[in-house]
Protein backbone atom coordinates (compact mmCIF):
# COMPACT_ATOMS: atom_id res chain seq x y z
CA UNK A 1 0.00 0.00 0.00
CA UNK A 2 1.27 3.49 -0.88
CA UNK A 3 1.83 5.73 1.37
CA UNK A 4 -1.35 8.40 1.39
CA UNK A 5 1.21 11.52 2.68
CA UNK A 6 3.56 10.85 0.10
CA UNK A 7 0.30 10.41 -2.63
CA UNK A 8 -1.04 13.53 -1.46
CA UNK A 9 2.35 15.75 -1.79
CA UNK A 10 2.45 14.83 -5.16
CA UNK A 11 -1.09 15.20 -6.25
CA UNK A 12 -0.52 18.94 -4.30
CA UNK A 13 3.08 19.24 -6.97
CA UNK A 14 0.69 18.35 -10.00
CA UNK A 15 -1.96 20.64 -8.88
CA UNK A 16 0.44 23.21 -8.22
CA UNK A 17 2.90 22.41 -11.23
CA UNK A 18 2.87 26.21 -12.77
CA UNK A 19 4.22 27.54 -9.09
CA UNK A 20 6.57 24.79 -8.98
CA UNK A 21 7.67 25.47 -13.01
CA UNK A 22 8.13 29.32 -11.38
CA UNK A 23 9.79 28.04 -8.20
CA UNK A 24 12.27 25.94 -10.12
CA UNK A 25 13.42 29.11 -12.30
CA UNK A 26 14.43 31.08 -8.76
CA UNK A 27 15.90 27.89 -7.22
CA UNK A 28 17.97 27.38 -10.68
CA UNK A 29 19.21 31.10 -10.76
CA UNK A 30 20.09 30.84 -6.86
CA UNK A 31 22.02 27.68 -7.25
CA UNK A 32 23.73 29.21 -10.20
CA UNK A 33 24.78 32.91 -9.10
CA UNK A 34 24.75 32.21 -4.76
CA UNK A 35 25.75 28.50 -4.99
CA UNK A 36 28.06 28.10 -8.51
CA UNK A 37 30.67 30.87 -7.80
CA UNK A 38 31.58 29.61 -3.98
CA UNK A 39 33.67 27.52 -6.08
CA UNK A 40 36.17 30.38 -6.73
CA UNK A 41 37.15 30.87 -2.89
CA UNK A 42 39.61 28.05 -3.41
CA UNK A 43 41.79 30.88 -5.35
CA UNK A 44 41.99 32.21 -1.32
CA UNK A 45 44.65 29.19 -1.51
CA UNK A 46 46.53 29.32 -3.79
CA UNK A 47 48.98 31.82 -5.91
CA UNK A 48 46.59 32.64 -8.34
CA UNK A 49 47.25 33.58 -12.13
CA UNK A 50 44.39 33.94 -14.61
CA UNK A 51 47.10 32.55 -17.30
CA UNK A 52 47.35 29.56 -15.36
CA UNK A 53 43.74 29.35 -14.33
CA UNK A 54 41.81 28.13 -11.18
CA UNK A 55 42.89 24.35 -11.93
CA UNK A 56 46.44 25.50 -12.54
CA UNK A 57 47.43 28.06 -10.15
CA UNK A 58 49.84 27.14 -7.28
CA UNK A 59 48.56 25.86 -4.27
CA UNK A 60 49.76 27.77 -1.12
CA UNK A 61 47.25 26.92 1.95
CA UNK A 62 46.81 29.38 4.23
CA UNK A 63 49.59 31.71 3.32
CA UNK A 64 47.14 34.73 1.97
CA UNK A 65 45.25 34.74 5.18
CA UNK A 66 48.43 34.69 6.92
CA UNK A 67 49.78 38.00 5.25
CA UNK A 68 46.38 39.23 5.82
CA UNK A 69 46.22 39.13 9.65
CA UNK A 70 49.70 40.44 9.80
CA UNK A 71 49.20 43.43 7.77
CA UNK A 72 48.74 46.47 9.72
CA UNK A 73 47.05 48.19 6.56
CA UNK A 74 44.31 45.19 6.78
CA UNK A 75 44.06 45.44 10.59
CA UNK A 76 43.05 49.26 10.54
CA UNK A 77 40.23 48.65 7.66
CA UNK A 78 38.88 45.82 9.94
CA UNK A 79 38.56 48.37 12.57
CA UNK A 80 37.29 51.19 10.22
CA UNK A 81 35.00 48.57 8.77
CA UNK A 82 33.90 47.38 12.19
CA UNK A 83 33.23 50.90 13.65
CA UNK A 84 31.47 52.06 10.95
CA UNK A 85 29.03 49.12 10.37
CA UNK A 86 27.82 49.48 14.27
CA UNK A 87 27.36 53.30 13.80
CA UNK A 88 25.20 52.38 10.72
CA UNK A 89 23.51 49.83 12.26
CA UNK A 90 22.92 51.52 15.33
CA UNK A 91 21.64 55.01 13.62
CA UNK A 92 19.67 53.56 10.82
CA UNK A 93 17.95 50.62 13.12
CA UNK A 94 17.11 53.34 15.84
CA UNK A 95 16.08 56.04 13.75
CA UNK A 96 13.67 53.71 11.49
CA UNK A 97 11.75 52.57 14.64
CA UNK A 98 11.78 56.01 16.09
CA UNK A 99 10.29 57.60 12.98
CA UNK A 100 7.73 54.72 11.98
CA UNK A 101 6.03 55.18 15.54
CA UNK A 102 6.11 58.63 15.12
CA UNK A 103 4.32 58.79 11.60
CA UNK A 104 2.18 56.36 13.43
CA UNK A 105 1.01 59.20 15.38
CA UNK A 106 0.48 61.74 12.87
CA UNK A 107 -3.72 61.92 12.91
CA UNK A 108 -3.90 63.91 9.31
CA UNK A 109 -3.70 60.92 6.21
CA UNK A 110 -2.98 63.47 3.98
CA UNK A 111 0.41 64.67 5.71
CA UNK A 112 1.30 61.28 7.08
CA UNK A 113 1.07 59.84 3.20
CA UNK A 114 3.30 62.81 2.21
CA UNK A 115 5.76 62.77 4.65
CA UNK A 116 6.23 59.16 4.14
CA UNK A 117 6.74 59.01 0.37
CA UNK A 118 9.26 61.94 1.03
CA UNK A 119 10.97 59.65 3.62
CA UNK A 120 11.09 57.12 1.20
CA UNK A 121 12.33 58.64 -2.06
CA UNK A 122 16.57 59.06 -0.82
CA UNK A 123 16.61 55.26 -1.06
CA UNK A 124 16.41 55.38 -4.61
CA UNK A 125 18.94 57.90 -5.46
CA UNK A 126 22.19 56.07 -6.25
CA UNK A 127 24.99 57.16 -3.43
CA UNK A 128 27.03 59.41 -6.38
CA UNK A 129 23.59 61.56 -6.19
CA UNK A 130 24.04 61.48 -2.38
CA UNK A 131 27.50 62.14 -2.10
CA UNK A 132 27.61 65.06 -4.56
CA UNK A 133 24.93 66.85 -2.05
CA UNK A 134 26.72 65.85 0.51
CA UNK A 135 30.03 67.25 -0.71
CA UNK A 136 27.96 70.84 -1.44
CA UNK A 137 26.13 70.95 1.92
CA UNK A 138 29.48 70.60 3.19
CA UNK A 139 31.94 72.27 1.43
CA UNK A 140 33.56 75.17 3.06
CA UNK A 141 30.80 77.56 0.59
CA UNK A 142 28.18 75.07 1.65
CA UNK A 143 24.87 75.70 3.25
CA UNK A 144 26.09 73.49 6.50
CA UNK A 145 29.25 76.15 7.19
CA UNK A 146 27.62 79.42 6.18
CA UNK A 147 24.62 78.62 9.02
CA UNK A 148 27.50 77.72 11.62
CA UNK A 149 29.09 80.70 10.96
CA UNK A 150 26.22 83.18 10.52
CA UNK A 151 24.73 82.15 13.79
CA UNK A 152 27.94 82.32 15.37
CA UNK A 153 28.65 78.54 16.25
CA UNK A 154 32.00 78.80 14.22
CA UNK A 155 34.87 81.42 13.19
CA UNK A 156 35.61 80.22 10.26
CA UNK A 157 34.06 77.30 7.58
CA UNK A 158 35.31 73.74 8.59
CA UNK A 159 36.76 71.33 6.06
CA UNK A 160 34.95 68.42 6.89
CA UNK A 161 36.48 66.11 4.39
CA UNK A 162 39.69 66.76 5.54
CA UNK A 163 39.22 65.76 9.12
CA UNK A 164 39.12 62.22 9.86
CA UNK A 165 37.19 62.79 13.32
CA UNK A 166 34.02 63.64 10.84
CA UNK A 167 34.44 61.13 8.61
CA UNK A 168 32.15 58.24 10.35
CA UNK A 169 29.46 60.94 11.73
CA UNK A 170 28.91 61.75 8.01
CA UNK A 171 28.38 58.28 6.74
CA UNK A 172 26.50 57.49 9.63
CA UNK A 173 23.97 60.64 8.63
CA UNK A 174 24.26 59.74 5.00
CA UNK A 175 23.13 56.33 5.54
CA UNK A 176 20.15 57.47 8.35
CA UNK A 177 19.04 60.19 5.39
CA UNK A 178 18.85 57.59 3.13
CA UNK A 179 17.05 54.37 4.36
CA UNK A 180 15.11 56.07 7.47
CA UNK A 181 12.49 56.08 5.26
CA UNK A 182 12.47 52.97 3.68
CA UNK A 183 13.35 50.75 6.52
CA UNK A 184 10.50 52.40 8.68
CA UNK A 185 8.13 50.45 5.98
CA UNK A 186 8.34 47.30 7.48
CA UNK A 187 7.76 48.66 11.19
CA UNK A 188 4.46 50.74 9.56
CA UNK A 189 3.42 47.44 8.53
CA UNK A 190 4.21 45.82 11.51
CA UNK A 191 1.96 48.47 13.34
CA UNK A 192 -1.10 48.46 11.75
CA UNK A 193 -1.55 44.79 11.82
CA UNK A 194 -1.79 45.76 15.92
CA UNK A 195 -4.94 45.12 17.44
CA UNK A 196 -6.85 48.24 17.76
CA UNK A 197 -8.78 46.76 21.27
CA UNK A 198 -5.18 47.13 23.13
CA UNK A 199 -5.34 50.54 22.39
CA UNK A 200 -8.95 51.02 23.62
CA UNK A 201 -7.70 49.06 27.03
CA UNK A 202 -4.82 50.81 27.24
CA UNK A 203 -6.94 54.32 26.83
CA UNK A 204 -9.57 52.79 29.57
CA UNK A 205 -6.56 52.77 31.81
CA UNK A 206 -5.32 56.23 31.44
CA UNK A 207 -2.70 55.94 29.23
CA UNK A 208 -2.23 59.00 27.00
CA UNK A 209 -0.10 59.10 23.58
CA UNK A 210 3.65 58.42 25.42
CA UNK A 211 1.79 55.53 27.52
CA UNK A 212 0.61 53.49 24.73
CA UNK A 213 3.57 53.66 22.43
CA UNK A 214 5.38 52.44 25.70
CA UNK A 215 3.24 49.77 26.78
CA UNK A 216 1.28 48.66 22.92
CA UNK A 217 3.42 49.75 20.38
CA UNK A 218 6.85 48.88 21.43
CA UNK A 219 5.81 45.72 22.92
CA UNK A 220 4.07 44.67 19.77
CA UNK A 221 6.93 45.58 17.71
CA UNK A 222 9.28 43.35 19.21
CA UNK A 223 9.59 40.25 17.47
CA UNK A 224 9.60 42.48 14.19
CA UNK A 225 12.30 44.64 15.84
CA UNK A 226 14.14 40.79 16.92
CA UNK A 227 14.09 39.78 13.49
CA UNK A 228 15.26 42.55 11.71
CA UNK A 229 18.04 42.83 14.55
CA UNK A 230 19.51 39.66 14.27
CA UNK A 231 19.62 39.87 10.19
CA UNK A 232 20.84 43.04 10.23
CA UNK A 233 23.88 42.06 12.84
CA UNK A 234 25.30 39.94 9.93
CA UNK A 235 25.80 43.02 7.60
CA UNK A 236 27.76 44.98 9.88
CA UNK A 237 30.89 44.38 8.09
CA UNK A 238 29.11 45.60 4.96
CA UNK A 239 30.11 48.73 6.15
CA UNK A 240 29.87 50.26 2.55
CA UNK A 241 31.94 50.78 -0.35
CA UNK A 242 30.17 53.13 -2.48
CA UNK A 243 30.00 56.19 -0.06
CA UNK A 244 33.53 55.65 1.52
CA UNK A 245 35.08 55.14 -1.87
CA UNK A 246 33.27 58.59 -2.87
CA UNK A 247 33.21 60.73 0.35
CA UNK A 248 37.80 59.35 1.03
CA UNK A 249 40.53 61.40 0.11
CA UNK A 250 44.15 60.92 0.91
CA UNK A 251 43.62 62.95 4.28
CA UNK A 252 41.00 60.59 5.37
CA UNK A 253 42.39 57.67 4.44
CA UNK A 254 42.99 55.84 7.55
CA UNK A 255 39.20 56.07 8.28
CA UNK A 256 37.66 55.51 5.23
CA UNK A 257 39.11 52.41 3.88
CA UNK A 258 36.71 49.34 4.59
CA UNK A 259 36.98 45.96 3.44
CA UNK A 260 35.10 46.11 0.22
CA UNK A 261 37.51 48.66 -0.80
CA UNK A 262 41.17 47.04 0.66
CA UNK A 263 39.70 43.90 -1.62
CA UNK A 264 39.18 46.26 -4.79
CA UNK A 265 43.17 47.64 -4.13
CA UNK A 266 44.26 44.15 -4.13
CA UNK A 267 41.81 42.22 -6.12
CA UNK A 268 41.71 44.38 -9.29
CA UNK A 269 44.35 47.21 -8.91
CA UNK A 270 47.07 44.70 -8.23
CA UNK A 271 46.03 41.74 -9.40
CA UNK A 272 46.53 40.04 -6.33
CA UNK A 273 43.01 37.81 -7.12
CA UNK A 274 43.85 35.52 -4.25
CA UNK A 275 44.49 38.35 -1.33
CA UNK A 276 41.26 39.62 -2.22
CA UNK A 277 39.15 36.45 -2.43
CA UNK A 278 40.52 36.05 0.90
CA UNK A 279 39.36 39.15 2.19
CA UNK A 280 36.02 38.76 1.27
CA UNK A 281 35.83 35.19 2.87
CA UNK A 282 36.96 36.65 6.43
CA UNK A 283 34.26 39.44 5.53
CA UNK A 284 31.42 36.07 5.00
CA UNK A 285 32.62 34.06 7.57
CA UNK A 286 32.57 36.43 10.78
CA UNK A 287 28.77 37.70 8.96
CA UNK A 288 27.98 33.76 9.33
CA UNK A 289 28.96 33.74 13.17
CA UNK A 290 27.26 37.06 14.19
CA UNK A 291 24.24 35.32 12.59
CA UNK A 292 24.59 32.60 14.69
CA UNK A 293 25.40 33.97 17.70
CA UNK A 294 23.38 37.05 17.68
CA UNK A 295 20.37 33.98 16.99
CA UNK A 296 22.14 31.95 19.67
CA UNK A 297 21.75 34.69 22.00
CA UNK A 298 18.03 35.88 20.93
CA UNK A 299 17.00 31.67 21.69
CA UNK A 300 18.68 31.52 25.43
CA UNK A 301 17.05 34.82 26.26
CA UNK A 302 13.71 33.38 24.84
CA UNK A 303 12.96 36.24 22.15
CA UNK A 304 12.21 35.63 18.86
CA UNK A 305 14.42 33.98 16.47
CA UNK A 306 15.44 33.38 12.75
CA UNK A 307 15.75 29.61 13.50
Amino acid sequence: MKNPVKRITWREIAHQKFLMVCAAFFVIYGIVFYYVPLAGWVMAFQNYKPKDGLFGSQFVGWEKFKFLFSDEVFLRVIRNTLAMGVLNLVATFLMAIIFAILLNEVRNVFGKKIVQTVSYLPHFLSWIIVTGILHDALSSTGIINELLVKFGIMDKPINFFANPSYFWPIVAFANVWKETGWNAIVYLAAITSIDPNLYEAATLDGAGRWGKIWHVTLPSLKPTIMILLIMNIGNVLNAGFEVQYLLGNGLVKSVSETIDIYTLTWGISQNDYSLGTAAGIFKSVVAIILIFGANWIAKRSGENRLF
